[in-house]
């Protein structure tokens, strides 16, 4: 049997794409986006050599994107503020009175929970804003008015 080299292009392509599922490496995706437009300069007719270049461009430079885009986004919050790890993040949380150490016990889904004053200045009874979770404590801030 004597395949083609599309064929073996689709076939490095279907490999990334698995090895990318195993290792969830979202780079591969954008290396098997190259060997995919290999494959297809290859039904195109062009010769190994411009399949290759073509290749590298195209996987080339969607990692090169991809990496460029990343740098661009903020970084993500520290795991115990992050509203996509915690969905207590940014949920208010009404504070009937302070210890003089800053901790509260306050009442939030139907339990009591530790609380601790992680804003600035002094803490005040009133609304609040869930900022981070540490463990089972729940670290507040004033709510924005």
């Amino acid at each position: 049997m004597d395949w083609s080299a599309s064929t073996w292009w689709w076939l490095v392509c279907g490999a990334m794409v698995a090895a990318e599922l195993a290792t969830g490496t979202f780079y591969l995706l954008m290396l098997a986006l190259g060997a995919a437009a290999s494959a297809l300069a290859a039904h195109a007719g062009m010769a190994v050599t411009g399949q290759l270049v073509v290749g590298a461009l195209v996987g080339g430079g969607s990692v090169a994107a991809w990496h460029v885009r990343r740098g661009r986004q903020p970084p993500a919050a520290e795991a115990s503020a992050n509203r996509d790890i915690h969905l207590d993040v940014g949920s208010p949380v009404h504070v009937a009175h302070w210890e003089p150490d800053g901790s509260a016990r306050v009442s939030y889904r139907g339990a009591g929970w530790d609380a601790r004053f992680a804003g600035t200045g002094d803490p005040v009874p009133g609304e609040h804003v869930v900022r981070a979770v540490d463990g089972n404590r729940l670290l507040l801030d004033r709510a924005p008015h």
